[in-house]
Order: C-alpha cells, then sequence, then structure tokens
C-alpha cells in the first residue's frame, strides 16, 4: 500500500477514534426534535412514503432530501439510540478527512514542480487535513446530529471537486475521458446540494483551484483562458442559482429576518466583525459555544480592528500572489465560501456558529500549512523542529476538540457551557431551562427562565415556555398570568393561545378554550392544529357534527401529519354517535396515515381495524388488529395489547368498536419509535 493511502486510512481511523465518545452522547433540543426524534416520517425509517416526502416537503426551512434520507436511514439501523446517528457523522467526517487529503495531494501534484519538490506537498497536504478533522471548530458539525447536513454535504463536494480534478486533468490531454469526470463532478455537486444548500459557492472554489495549483489561467495565444473557464462553469452555475432560489423561499416566511427585525447596517457590522471572529477562533479556539447572540450594536473598535484586519490580510495576499499564489486562493477559499452564512441574509438569531467554519476554513488551513513549507524552506528551518512543530499544533487541537466534544453529551453540559462561554446569552438560559425541566428540575428550570426572561424580557417563548412549566407544577394562576403576558407580547403568536386554550379545556372553561383557539386560527389560517383542538373541544360538547367539520379543515391543512388523521380516523370509525360515523372517510385516512408510517405503528393499524369494522369488513379489521398486536408487543406495550385484543374479539363477533369522545382528552394516538429487525 502506498504512503498516501496509509496516511489517508490512519488520519481517517485516528479521527474515528477521537470521535468515539459521541457514541454515549444523547440527541440535544436544538433542532433534533424537528430533524430525529420527533418527525415522525424520519422515525419510521427508510419508506417510499419517506424519500417521496425527502423531496417534496420544506419541512425545518430547508430542502435537502439526501439528509433527510441518511437520517431515515439511521433511524432504520439504531432506532432511537443516538449514539448511533453520532458515529455515522463521525465516520463521514473521518472519510471528508481522508477525501481533502486525497485531493490536496492530487491537485498539488499537477503542478508543474521539479520532482525533488513534490516530496514537500506530501506533509503540507497531511496537515491541512489533519487540521481540518481535529479542530475544535468542527465539533459542532460532527457532534450534533441535525447537522448531518454540513458533513454529508461536504462529502459530496469533495467528491465533486475530486472528480472536476480528474476532468482538468484528462482536459489537458484532449481524453474523451475528461467528460465522464465532468458529468461525475456535476451530479456530485447536485448531491451536495440536495444535502445542504452551502456548497453554492462550489464553482467559484473551482475558478481558484483553475489559478492555483491548476494553473489553468494562462495567457493563449491573444487572449486570457478566464473566459473558457468561467463558461465551462455555466452547469454549476446555473445548480448554484435554482439552490439559491428553492433556499430563500423555504426560508423566507420562517428564518429569515426581515431588514424591520435587523437593520442593513447591523448586518454589515456583524459581517465584518463575525469574519473577524470567525478568524480569531481558527487560530485560538476559545469560548466555543452552540450559539453565539446578536449584539444590538457593535463597538466602533471592534468593527475597526475587525476591518482593519481584514483590509490588511486582503493586501498581504494580493501584494504575494505571484510568487505564494496559495495566499489569495486560500485567502479567497474563506471569504467567499463564507458569504452565503454572513449574515447579509440573516437567518436565525445568531451572529455566527461554529457550523459555518466547517468547509471554509480549509482555505485558511492552505494558506497556513503550505506558508509554513515556504517559511521553513526559506529559513532552512529543520524537518525535525518543523515536525515538533506541526504535531504541537494537532496534539493541541486533539485535546481541545475532545474538551468541545464533551460539552456536546448532552443538553444540561451544552447549554451550561454556553452560558459560561457567552455574554447575556437568553436563548442558552432558555435551553437549560428546558433542559432541566426534562429531569424534573422544575425549581431549577424556573430559575433559569427568570435569568432568560431578565436579559430579555419581551420574549413571549420564554413566558410561554415557564406557563407551562408552571401549568407541570400545578400552579394555575401562575401559569394563566404567564401565557397571558406572552401573549400580550406577542399578540401574533399561535402557542401561548393554544396552550391557554388548553389550559383552559383542563379547567372546564371550554367557552374560553374555543376563543383562544379560534382566535389561533384567525392568526395563522394555515395552522392546522387550533382546528383539530376546537374538533377536540366539540366532541366533548357533544356536538360531534361540528367537531368533524373542523377535522377535515385540519386534514386539508396538514397532508403529512398522521398522527391526526389517525385520530380523525379514530372518531369518523368509532363515534358512538352515528351522525358522526363515516367508514369510508375513515378507512381513507386511516389508510393514508398507515402509509405514511411505512404500517409499522400499532395505533394505526387499530385505527385501521376501526374502520374496516365501521365499513362490516370483519376479516380485515381481524387481520389489522393482529398485526397491530403484534407490533404491540414487540414494543411491550401491554396495556395497548389488552385493549386492542378486546376489540379483536368484538370483530371476531361481526361488531364494531364504539366509544364515547365526550371526555376525550387532547392527547393524540401513540406513536413509537419501529422496531429494528
Amino acid at each position: 500500500m502506498s504512503r498516501p493511502r496509509i496516511a489517508a486510512l490512519l488520519l481517517a481511523l485516528v479521527t474515528l477514534l477521537a470521535y468515539a465518545p459521541a457514541a454515549h452522547h444523547t440527541f440535544v433540543l436544538y433542532d433534533d426534535g424537528d430533524y430525529i426524534t420527533e418527525n415522525r416520517v424520519v422515525q419510521n425509517g427508510l419508506t417510499w412514503a419517506g424519500i417521496k416526502w425527502a423531496f417534496t416537503t420544506w419541512h425545518a426551512s430547508n430542502w435537502h432530501p439526501l439528509t433527510w434520507i441518511s437520517h431515515m436511514a439511521d433511524c432504520q439501523m439504531f432506532g432511537n439510540n443516538a449514539g448511533g446517528h453520532h458515529l455515522v457523522s463521525a465516520l463521514i467526517h473521518a472519510v471528508n478527512s481522508a477525501l481533502l487529503f486525497v485531493l490536496l495531494l492530487r491537485l498539488t501534484s499537477l503542478r508543474a514542480e521539479a520532482p525533488a519538490r513534490q516530496a514537500d506537498l506530501f506533509w503540507p497536504s497531511a496537515f491541512v487535513a489533519a487540521l481540518f478533522a481535529w479542530h475544535p471548530l468542527h465539533v459542532e458539525s460532527v457532534a450534533w446530529a441535525s447537522e448531518r447536513k454540513d458533513v454529508l454535504s461536504t462529502f459530496f463536494e469533495l467528491l465533486a471537486l475530486l472528480a472536476y480534478v480528474r476532468y482538468a486533468g484528462l482536459s489537458k490531454v484532449q481524453s474523451p475521458k475528461s467528460k465522464v469526470f465532468y458529468a461525475l463532478a456535476l451530479v456530485m455537486f447536485a448531491c451536495a446540494l440536495m444535502s445542504k444548500p452551502m456548497p453554492v459557492t462550489m464553482p467559484f472554489v473551482m475558478l481558484l483551484l483553475d489559478y492555483w495549483p491548476l494553473q489553468r489561467f494562462k495567457v493563449q495565444g491573444s487572449g486570457f483562458k478566464v473566459k473558457n473557464l468561467v463558461l465551462e462553469k455555466i452547469p454549476f452555475f446555473l445548480l448554484s442559482a435554482a439552490s439559491c432560489a428553492v433556499t430563500y423561499i423555504s426560508q423566507r416566511t420562517t428564518a429569515v429576518v426581515s431588514l424591520k427585525g435587523m437593520p442593513l447596517h447591523l448586518r454589515l457590522e456583524n459581517s465584518v466583525v463575525s469574519y473577524g471572529r470567525y478568524l480569531l477562533k481558527l487560530f485560538w479556539p476559545e469560548n466555543l459555544a452552540v450559539l453565539y447572540p446578536l449584539p444590538g450594536h457593535f463597538p466602533w473598535w471592534q468593527l475597526a480592528l475587525a476591518a482593519a484586519a481584514l483590509i490588511a490580510i486582503s493586501w498581504f495576499a494580493w501584494r504575494w500572489r505571484r510568487r505564494f499564489a496559495y495566499l489569495p486562493v486560500g485567502w479567497l477559499w474563506f471569504l467567499g465560501t463564507l458569504v452565503p452564512v454572513i449574515g447579509i441574509v440573516q437567518v436565525g438569531s445568531q451572529a455566527l456558529a461554529d457550523r459555518y467554519t466547517y468547509f471554509p476554513s480549509v482555505g485558511i488551513f492552505i494558506a497556513v500549512a503550505f506558508g509554513a513549507r515556504d517559511l521553513a524552506n526559506r529559513f532552512q528551518i529543520s524537518k525535525t523542529i518543523a515536525a515538533i512543530a506541526a504535531a504541537s499544533v494537532l496534539a493541541a487541537c486533539l485535546v481541545l476538540m475532545e474538551k468541545q466534544l464533551s460539552c456536546w453529551s448532552d443538553d444540561e453540559s451544552l447549554f451550561r457551557h454556553a452560558v459560561a462561554a457567552t455574554r447575556d446569552n437568553e436563548v442558552a438560559h432558555l435551553n437549560l431551562g428546558v433542559a432541566l425541566e426534562r429531569q424534573g428540575r422544575d425549581a431549577e428550570a424556573v430559575a433559569e427562565y427568570r435569568e432568560a426572561l431578565r436579559i430579555y424580557p419581551k420574549s413571549s417563548d420564554t413566558h410561554n415556555n415557564l406557563a407551562n412549566l408552571f401549568d407541570t407544577m400545578g400552579e394555575t394562576n401562575a401559569a394563566l398570568a404567564e401565557y397571558q403576558e406572552a401573549i400580550r407580547l406577542d399578540p401574533k403568536s399561535t402557542a401561548p393561545r393554544n396552550n391557554l386554550g388548553t389550559l383552559y379545556v383542563k379547567l372546564g372553561r371550554l367557552d374560553d378554550a374555543m376563543k383562544q383557539y379560534a382566535e389561533s386560527g384567525q392568526l395563522d389560517p394555515k395552522d392546522a392544529h387550533a382546528y383539530f383542538l376546537m374538533g377536540k373541544v366539540l366532541l366533548r360538547e357533544d356536538r360531534d357534527g361540528e367537531a368533524i367539520l373542523q377535522f377535515q379543515k385540519a386534514a386539508q391543512l396538514a397532508p403529512d401529519d398522521f398522527e391526526m388523521f389517525a385520530y380523525m380516523a379514530r372518531v369518523l370509525a368509532s363515534d358512538q354517535n352515528a351522525r358522526a360515523r363515516n367508514g369510508n372517510a375513515a378507512y381513507a385516512l386511516a389508510s393514508k396515515a398507515n402509509a405514511l408510517t411505512g404500517g409499522v405503528q400499532p395505533a394505526i393499524l387499530d385505527t385501521l381495524a376501526m374502520a374496516y369494522a365501521e365499513l362490516g369488513r370483519f376479516d380485515d379489521a381481524q387481520q389489522a388488529v393482529g398485526d397491530a398486536i403484534a407490533l404491540a408487543g414487540k414494543y411491550k406495550l401491554k396495556d395497548d395489547i389488552a385493549a386492542m385484543t378486546a376489540r379483536l374479539q368484538l370483530y371476531k363477533d361481526r361488531r364494531p368498536y364504539r366509544e364515547s369522545f365526550t371526555n376525550a382528552t387532547l392527547n393524540l394516538p401513540k406513536i413509537v419509535t419501529p422496531f429494528i429487525y
């Protein structure tokens, strides 16, 4: 086996071992619910319905079907065992590190250098790849299950660049095979964009590589070849433009902050300061956090210092561009690939994020590694001293990486560290409160919510969370006051209105509950929950016909919410009020819910059996409830098995199942993680 292959294998192995502790980590509050633990389509594993959903949904304000499919594959293999999900991300990251090493070797081997200098290219390439693999800034992209999109998109992006380098080499000798690798690069780039839209800048990276080290920017005859190089990238630019359009459409109403919410001058200031902070964290990775709060203003000196640093580095890279071409390439790689996330189009409330440096940092690593090589040669520094210095840097990165990785072990560790690493981080205190609440440490959770409100008293979300906790603690009056304050602060927010309505239901104030749900429906006519909850209240009031109408509205607004479908199907199939029953409608809803879940949810199969029985198809009902009982046994749902067995006897006696919804709770059917065979 050749030395490069051995080095790539060792790099991947050490990286995987370094991230092995993540096998014992849990999922976290931030996004993991949307992406995995509370995403019922993903939880069902790999199904045709799930794959179709992945390509047609904008869930979580993004279109990245390959990322969704990768999460489905994880659930198929590991269920809700978070360690399995984390290790897959670590494996992809380890492979990315090896691919980056191979890419740099292939790029630099195409340079017109003397053979004696080829040996000098191995160690800088290895150093860049090792920095990429072990830098603590990259822990967030690897250790956060929801950031699978980072490592996955980079995997495809590196494959695309490898194919492009192969194409560039073959195009020099006009080989017909070059077209094959060009097409492969285009396909891999499309896969990268279907994993995360951030690689939209890859065509610019390709042009940078054309300049160095591929050296395709050359004078030929009377004109430059630059025009041809740009025209060559048009298909890539078109894919980038399409991805930008799709991303903006998917995020504009839910994630993109308006100019009113964040003025343009603040965005520009944050962009300049963020570039400076990213640079600083690359060279001195201290106080890393899952969220950096966006300040209301920046001190003039901070803005001036960041701007001066950017201008000085840009001048230096331009000044030495002819002798050290990797300097402008590395610098522009860093600046350019950060553009989509630098904050001009602000998404979310963060000022910057560690995960955004995952691919852009490679540019800085290239400039540093090859610059260090040339400096060592210029001043005749011995190879031993250079090796010791490089090893010391990498060892420090490994130590800091392990320290940062431990912060991601669970929610409490993650957000306590964020609170300690940042100032006045309202969101970190809020999420720490949620983490403590989930552990039953209510008093500590209240303290964190109070601290979040001290930092930002106008947070409707925090008041809503505090109200939920007071409700759980049985402090009804305090909960009512907090819900009302949340509504006062954000009259257009539907969550506190729906929660207040549910509290009114508990108190028997059904009219007040209906008023809250109705106002929520008016505020957001596209939200199915308000109509669904109104239907539940109408059932309690024995107004089944009106309830069905509300359920129908909810079904139209939430065509993929199979939990809602299952509940509605159960009402239509089993309501003791004959005027509310509709066997055909119940069967349609239950069948759709069953298809969406891949036929692995006992509660939904049980509901499907009720629909069959209502239609007089008792043999089918027996088969469906039998399958439900078998699955419930695998999931150890003893109480459900008893109820299903009783219904099975009814179907054997050729009788349908009936129940009253007058005292119905607002709970949906129990959904379980699919059993892994």
